[in-house]
């Protein structure tokens, strides 16, 4: 799935989530998104300095384009043993492979935004910021309720996904082009369910585990904002 020409680091991690705001807003809600938004905030820094890294080593540069595929199937499998092993392995440990996927997804980001001016990257960066946040605030402040287009938003990321694996053998650019519009589109509103889904609780009922709710709202959050700025970048960037 870590094509470079894809915007997609990983393949996403929404397998067997809910679909309805099971739990009523507390008085910990702030906390508790502090706590998420904390370990998310944690993991786009470690992205951001291998990625780094590898944008600065041509060696680490070279292996991170042979072994794009190797990474690819790396991430989907730590995305999905984290989320499906989450309910019996300690939270701790749920983080620490949170810290392993942001790391190694940092090696597939660095490659793509090398072949991006710096101009391009702050560009799309300091947008994908101004998005996240804004769909972030609505989905905390909003009365209205998210849950309905939850599932709706799932299976649009899953669509999403084989049309980007079609264009991979198609490599068409107007269809890269509609696809990174609709990406945005859909990962901005998926950070507007999961920010309000984690506001009133849901995560929380689902492990029965604050520590291990944050770990997993930050993994969803992480992979939205990602994708965001992947986006973005697709759309907006100029190549070097």
């Amino acid at each position: 799935m870590n094509d470079p020409r894809s915007p997609f680091g990983s393949q996403p991690p929404y397998a067997g989530r809910p679909s309805t705001m099971d739990a009523q807003p507390t008085v910990q809600t702030t906390a508790f998104l502090t706590h998420a938004f904390t370990w998310m905030f944690a993991g786009l820094l470690v992205t951001a300095i291998v990625s780094t890294l590898v944008v600065s080593n041509q060696t680490l540069l070279e292996v991170a384009y042979r072994s794009w595929i190797v990474l690819a199937f790396a991430q989907l499998g730590i995305a999905l043993f984290i989320q499906a092993a989450l309910p019996r392995i300690s939270a701790t440990v749920a983080l620490g492979l949170f810290f392993v996927y942001a790391a190694t997804l940092g090696l597939t980001v660095g490659l793509i935004v090398s072949a991006y001016t710096g101009q391009s990257v702050f560009v799309a960066f300091v947008s994908a910021s101004a998005m996240f946040g804004g769909a972030a605030l609505y989905g905390r402040l909003t009365r209205r309720s998210l849950a309905g287009i939850g599932p709706t938003l799932i299976i649009g990321v899953w669509g999403l996904l084989v049309a980007m694996i079609v264009n991979i053998f198609l490599g068409s650019s107007p269809l890269g082009f509609a696809i990174a519009i609709v990406g945005v589109i859909l990962f901005t509103a998926l950070t507007a369910y999961d920010v309000q889904r984690i506001s009133v609780g849901g995560y929380v009922n689902m492990f029965g585990s604050v520590e291990k709710a944050a770990v997993f709202g930050a993994l969803h959050l992480y992979f939205e904002f990602v994708n965001i700025f992947l986006f973005l970048l697709r759309l907006t960037g100029s190549r070097r």
